[in-house]
């Protein structure tokens, strides 16, 4: 840098002794010829008029030149004569400061010549034309698509296929049994194949009794079949009601609640969902209450059927009270202005007492703020008569008013409908015949038996 500043200084040092020089010949050149007489001789004009043009270079410190010599003043020769006055170009002092060269820039694609810019304004740099960068996709939340639920009605003729294949043998074994013409009708296989196709001993029983004055063993098999469907109609009784104990919707004032009760496993809590596609096929206002807080996913898979039918769930973490949860939902439900509220709770064996006792206490909670309309007791058909035990024992802690009957499609015999019904007086209210959402149905006693004898 001193180096530098040296040169710099004399530079300016010698700008100004040409400066000088420069003023003593314009001052030459203007002043008048009287010192020279009555000479008319004039100086022939010069030729080196122009003066020369002063440049300084400010250099980087590690190259930097020495600064230029001052050119010699060229003096006047002729001091007799006044030179010609000619347009003398005025000094140009050109100071430039070169900085260390910058790293290439990148190429710069071919582009449109940008818009003149305006005077005052200065112009943008120029920056390399690089491809934009690609955007992020937006992150968008998948939308909840409401499901819309079958109808409710004849929903279980269109299942009738599927609870024929299930109980195909016991229907061909009995029909066989009454109408062969060729013996005498063997009874007590007859009450045999009753009581395997899960009818119970006291049911098949009387089922028997009540054929053996009406079969005779000439009727043909068409005769003896209309003769037992008669009679399967009775056992079953299709005069019990088979209706929900709800108010046609849109009439309801308050929330009509329904509980839902059962031992693990029998399908529950995805009966609940069930259940609620079928109220909301029927337009009712629906509330479900997840008051299963045992089971870490009972919560989660309610929700999850709630979501497809577009129904609010009032649930708490896990090991919270149940009857707190169904104190709530109630609430919540009264104050959303539905019209059933669906109250689904833990899976308990019958044999704990302590869990009933727990289960006695919800039904109580809700009992002091609105009647329960509803207690369904789910049982699974397969189970057989191990489902009468459990429903026994249900039946003596919550008033059980309806049952559903899950997975009739599969294993299950038939018989288990009379039995329940004959054992409880408890109407079967719905059977549920697929893992379908919408193969819950309500339960027809002339489709049933005509389902049993196909």
């Amino acid at each position: 840098m001193t180096d530098t500043a040296t040169a710099v200084a004399a530079a300016v040092s010698a700008l100004a002794a040409a400066g000088v020089a420069v003023a003593w010949r314009r001052a030459r050149s203007s002043k008048p010829d009287a010192d020279q007489g009555s000479s008319t001789t004039t100086a022939p004009p010069r030729t080196d008029a122009a003066e020369p043009v002063w440049r300084v270079t400010t250099q980087p410190a590690a190259a930097s030149p020495a600064p230029k010599p001052e050119p010699a003043v060229r003096p006047d020769t002729d001091s007799t004569q006044a030179p010609a006055k000619q347009p003398t170009a005025e000094p140009r002092v050109d100071v430039r400061t070169t900085t260390p060269a910058e790293p290439a820039a990148p190429p710069v694609s071919s582009a449109p010549a940008p818009a003149s810019t305006p005077p005052g304004a200065s112009a943008a740099p120029l920056t390399p034309a690089t491809a934009p960068a690609a955007a992020p996709a937006p992150q968008v939340e998948a939308a909840l698509v409401t499901e819309i639920p079958l109808p409710v009605r004849g929903r279980m003729r269109g299942l009738v296929e599927r609870l024929g294949r299930s109980n195909a043998l016991f229907g061909g074994a009995l029909m066989t049994l009454l109408s062969d013409e060729s013996a005498e009708t063997d009874w007590e296989s007859v009450e045999d194949t009753l009581i395997m196709a899960d009818f119970g001993v006291r049911p098949a029983q009387a089922l028997v009794a009540s054929l053996r004055g009406s079969v005779s063993r000439r009727a043909g098999a068409d005769a003896a079949k209309g003769i037992v469907r008669e009679h399967l109609l009775r056992a079953v009784d299709s005069d019990m009601g088979r209706r929900l104990n709800l108010a046609a919707a849109g009439t309801a004032t308050a929330p009509q609640v329904v509980l839902v009760v059962g031992v693990n496993g029998t399908g529950k809590t995805t009966t609940t969902g069930k259940i609620a596609r079928m109220l909301r096929a029927e337009g009712y206002r629906v509330h479900l209450a997840a008051a299963d807080t045992f089971r870490a996913a009972a919560a989660d898979q309610l929700q999850t059927w709630a979501d497809r039918v577009g129904v609010p769930v009032t649930r708490k973490d896990a090991g919270a009270d149940p009857a707190a949860v169904a104190y709530d939902a109630l609430r919540e439900a009264t104050a959303a202005g539905a019209e059933v509220l669906l109250v689904d709770t833990a899976g308990r064996l019958h044999t704990k007492a302590g869990l009933m006792d727990e289960l006695g206490k919800v039904m109580r909670v809700l009992e002091r703020e609105r009647p329960v309309s509803e207690v369904l007791l789910v049982l699974d058909a397969t189970t057989g008569q191990n489902g009468l035990a459990q429903a026994r024992v249900f039946s003596e802690v919550v008033n059980v008013s309806g049952v559903v009957l899950t997975k009739l499609d599969g294993t299950a015999k038939g018989g288990i409908v009379v039995a329940v019904q004959q054992d409880l007086s408890v109407p079967v209210k719905l059977v549920g015949l697929g893992e379908g959402p919408d193969d819950l149905a309500e339960f027809e006693p002339e489709t049933f038996v005509d389902a049993l004898l196909a």
